[in-house]
């Protein structure tokens, strides 16, 4: 089959992505399909389904689910219990997702009933794996746009290990050069005509089979070139035990952040409970909250007498902003201390304190604020700090607690997934605010984010659909409200 000249100017082809959710989870040892083992706070695959829903260039989506899940399947992409009707179906959060079909026996037999399923038979056809959740966006996007070139689209990354191959006996028979191997990833991306045709042939092989799509159009229609496109060692696919806890770390600890572009408008009017709130990024919140129509409540231990780490303040503080303006739709927690020196010298009142504020009070917000979220179907928002990724000499108290948020953070995502509570941590480098200057003084002019950055971060985050992550904000910073689509906090 010959390569297709690029689209004429002005012309695009809709692009479909197929998430392949077949998987049943045997090698995983699991009594559920691998894609349905939470991380970070979600399953895999909302999390995989959530990349395509973000991606501007992808039109629409269809995942391939084993048959006896596709009800689990519906009730976590769709928001609708099994046997919902099709109105409250339709109402989903996923507006791209055009259906959730029973996959095949094997990937190959998937592939082509997704195939078949497209009724656009011009289109581009995007492959990946429900089980690759850490793919980045700009990955998607790569792909989409080689396929205004090449016809087939591959997704691979440079092999670190020496490969070799061995003989029925298991000897070494070959070690074959590593500066051109790669190691296949997805996505794998297609024009339609062309994996069309692959499969068309390969039905016509009894002995067909295949791992993968790009292998098909390989075998099967030689004269295609297959473009690579470069990966990303974080893109792993769960497919063992210890990858689950792979992938956990690997959200925490992702440095590249891909915010959607959240619906900034849909804040206003929304009430806003800001815990300390007098100064910093509290005090940025406040005000930046209040300039995109929310109705801000700000509380805080030196302007209004609101210790967090106290239930009955905390209690008092949600049912006033609750009564005053009939809901309560976010909650954020910025309110922190830092004792900086090491942890023998501590006093006990010391130690009990940063506890207390930095991590009890947390899970006291939570507690106390659950059923005013519940009923509003909101957000709580907690506060973390590039601390929490590894603990540091002198930092103990402040690194273990930050630390445990991230852990509560992702905990609660999954824990308030049914009553439709979001629940994401900020994680921002060294930041100016007084807190930070109080502890280290004055710092070199441009070493630090400004608090009012961290700010717009958090809104975006708080106007997004995002649950369940950890959104690093480091410099330099790229604002937010700058880009319609998808903002980088590298």
């Amino acid at each position: 089959m010959d390569q297709k000249p690029p689209s004429p100017p002005g012309t695009r082809r809709r692009n479909v992505a197929v998430i392949l959710a077949g998987g049943v989870g045997a090698r995983m040892g699991l009594d559920i399909p691998k894609q349905f083992v939470p991380i970070a706070g979600r399953t895999s695959l909302e999390h995989t389904v959530e990349l395509f829903q973000h991606c501007g260039l992808v039109d629409e989506m269809i995942v391939m689910m084993a048959p006896g899940y596709i009800p689990r399947a519906e009730e976590l992409l769709l928001g609708s219990k099994p046997g919902a009707n099709a109105d409250a179906k339709a109402a989903n959060k996923f507006s791209k997702l055009a259906g959730i079909l029973p996959g095949g026996a094997d990937r190959s037999e998937t592939s082509r009933l997704a195939l078949a399923a497209i009724a656009d038979k011009d289109a581009n056809v995007i492959f990946h794996d429900a089980v690759r959740p850490l793919l980045d966006g700009d990955i998607i996007i790569a792909c989409i746009r080689a396929l205004d070139v090449y016809a087939a689209v591959d997704t691979a990354i440079p092999s670190a290990d020496t490969i070799i191959e061995v003989d029925d006996e298991n000897f070494i028979r070959a070690v074959p050069p590593r500066a051109k191997l790669r190691r296949g990833q997805t996505p794998q991306a297609f024009r339609m005509p062309v994996i069309a045709e692959a499969y068309e042939r390969a039905g016509q092989d009894p002995g067909f089979s295949a791992t993968d799509d790009c292998s098909v159009v390989l075998k099967y229609c030689p004269d295609v070139p297959i473009f690579v496109v470069d990966g990303d060692e974080a893109n792993i696919k769960i497919t063992q035990p210890i990858d689950i806890h792979l992938a956990d770390k690997l959200f925490q600890l992702k440095h590249k952040t891909m915010l959607p572009g959240g619906n900034r408008a849909g804040l206003r009017g929304s009430t806003v409970l800001v815990f300390g709130a007098s100064s910093g990024i509290g005090l940025e919140l406040v005000q930046q909250l209040e300039a995109e129509g929310a109705l801000v409540v700000g509380q805080s231990r030196t302007g209004n007498g609101t210790y967090v780490e106290d239930r009955q303040c905390v209690a008092q503080a949600l049912a006033s902003a609750a009564a005053t303006h009939g809901h309560l739709d976010h909650v954020i927690l910025t309110a922190g201390v830092l004792s900086v020196g090491p942890l023998a010298q501590l006093t006990d009142e010391q130690l009990h304190h940063d506890v207390d504020v930095n991590l009890t009070a947390a899970f006291i917000v939570a507690q106390e604020s659950q059923k005013y979220l519940a009923e509003s179907k909101g957000s709580l928002t907690l506060f973390a700090s590039s601390s929490y990724t590894r603990g540091r000499a002198n930092y103990t108290v402040y690194s273990a607690t930050k630390a445990a948020i991230v852990n509560l953070t992702q905990a609660l995502a999954d824990e308030w997934s049914s009553d439709g509570i979001r629940v994401n941590c900020i994680s921002p480098s060294r930041t100016a605010t007084p807190m930070r200057t109080r502890a280290f003084g004055a710092e070199e002019e441009g070493s630090l984010l400004p608090a009012a950055a961290v700010a717009g971060a958090s809104i975006q985050v708080l106007a997004s659909a995002m649950t369940g992550q950890v959104v690093d904000v480091r410099l330099p910073y790229t604002d937010p409200s700058k880009d319609s689509e998808l903002v980088a906090l590298p």
